[in-house]
């Protein structure tokens, strides 16, 4: 019926035109290139707000060319996998855990739907594939604050399971909010070395947004993923705010650090890996130290889910530290002021945590810098109570590495040489001022 009512028009893609709904509503917008997966009956009209919409096409429809024009496509546009475009050598697999990234619109629900297989997702990001054959399998559906340490080590499984069926490179498509905390663990599971890239990758808004980054960085990520030279777990995202390049982060060394910005992930006491060009095919390596592709996969798994991580506040008092103790966690990361200091009134129940076998890690709530208790005397308490300042490292990148130590060890001796023994780029001994982000003071 809608291809019918288009012919009785003449309309074409390019072409405004307005529909007439038999309720005798009216909607006037640019007709988009129909995909091979749309409904038969659902029209595309792009709003002049920029936004996409589906509209059911019947009898008592009524279409009208407003305006000719012509449409060019572009990327991020839906298209069918032509016979000229035919995907190098480089297999790539995109896992799919439940993030927009690799989702599409229905328009007619207006439900946001995973893509089942490579034809699909080729229809909407056509343009990864001049760099690798994609294949992508959806196997977790949960949103990124429902991930457990249980589900870092599943997705560690996966990773490991198609690296072994000879891909190139793995692609996470993960939800952005917790999108850090599975790269560190990740990079744990894997800092023994890897045969390719792990790239996580998401979307800060959704595909049917005129300003969505999903294609974008969905094929940066793919680029990374196929041809880096490094084998290392990595956040694969927007390195600004326009479609020019992405910047691939040390999957220890990130965080999300804006709710809605394209450009929202920083790296965090360290500089990127790489900053990433993906519609000229272009990787530039920012760092010399990063590790090289390894013939062996020699993963460390696991996780224990008894580690806590909480935020020292003025005023705060020892009942948060006692009631962790007192409900069995083994281990406790504490985000610190400055240096990494507590209350004074805290020392004690960390003391006796510590006693009993539970390790207290100390992190900065500054995130820039290094913890050092070795400046003020309550840091030198901190010190005698038996805590382990976290050097550098992000408080949740302390947090997994502690939930990855002890699923490994439970003895105090052995878990202070992990967390302090620099494994998967978490702990930068060397500080300079391009670490720290001085724009509003460079800029012109």
């Amino acid at each position: 019926m809608a291809a019918k009512k288009l012919v009785e028009a003449s309309a074409k893609p390019g072409d405004v035109v307005e529909v007439t709904r038999s309720d005798g509503s009216r909607l006037m917008g640019t007709l988009m290139p129909k995909s091979e997966f749309s409904a038969p009956d659902i029209v595309v009209l792009k709003l002049d707000n920029g936004y996409n919409v589906g509209i059911r096409i019947d009898e008592c429809t009524k279409v009208r060319v407003v305006e000719e024009g012509s449409l060019t496509t572009h990327p991020g546009e839906p298209v069918s996998l032509s016979e000229e475009v035919r995907p190098p050598a480089e297999r790539v697999l995109v896992l799919g855990t439940g993030g927009t990234i690799a989702s599409r619109v229905d328009y007619e629900t207006g439900a946001v739907n995973p893509y089942m297989d490579s034809k699909e997702l080729a229809a909407s990001v056509p343009e990864m594939f001049k760099y690798a054959t994609v294949d992508s399998v959806q196997f977790m559906s949960i949103f990124s604050e429902d991930m457990t340490p249980r589900n870092w080590q599943t997705v560690a499984e996966e990773v490991v399971r198609y690296f072994e069926k000879g891909y190139s490179g793995v692609v996470v498509a993960h939800g952005t909010d917790t999108m850090a905390y599975t790269a560190a663990a990740l990079s744990f599971v894997f800092h023994k070395g890897l045969p390719g890239p792990v790239a996580l990758v998401g979307a800060q808004r959704s595909s049917d947004r005129p300003s969505s980054d999903a294609a974008f960085n969905l094929t940066s990520a793919v680029l990374v993923a196929s041809r880096a030279p490094f084998g290392e777990v990595c956040v694969v995202m927007h390195g600004e705010t326009g479609d020019t390049y992405a910047l691939a982060h040390r999957g220890t060394k990130v965080r999300k650090m804006h709710t809605s910005r394209r450009d929202a992930f920083q790296s965090i006491n360290d500089v990127p890996l790489a900053k990433v060009w993906p519609y000229e095919g272009k990787i530039e390596m920012l760092k010399e130290d990063y590790r090289r592709r390894s013939r062996e996969l020699r993963p460390e798994n696991g996780f224990d889910d008894k580690v806590a991580l909480i935020k020292f506040f003025p005023g705060m008092t020892s009942d948060l530290v006692d009631f962790l103790v007192d409900r069995g966690y083994h281990g406790i990361v504490i985000e610190g002021t400055g240096f990494g200091h507590i209350a004074n009134a805290l020392i004690p129940s960390v003391q006796r945590a510590v006693e009993e076998g539970i390790p207290v890690v100390i992190t900065s709530q500054t995130l820039f810098g290094r913890v050092n208790l070795n400046v003020y005397s309550t840091g030198r308490r901190m010190l005698q109570a038996g805590v382990i300042p976290a050097e550098d490292m992000l408080p949740e990148t302390a947090y997994v590495k502690l939930s990855w130590a002890l699923h490994r060890t439970r003895d105090l001796g052995e878990v202070r040489r992990l967390m302090l023994t620099n494994l998967a780029g978490e702990i930068n001994p060397r500080h300079e001022l391009k670490l720290f982000p001085r724009w509003y003071h460079d800029r012109e």
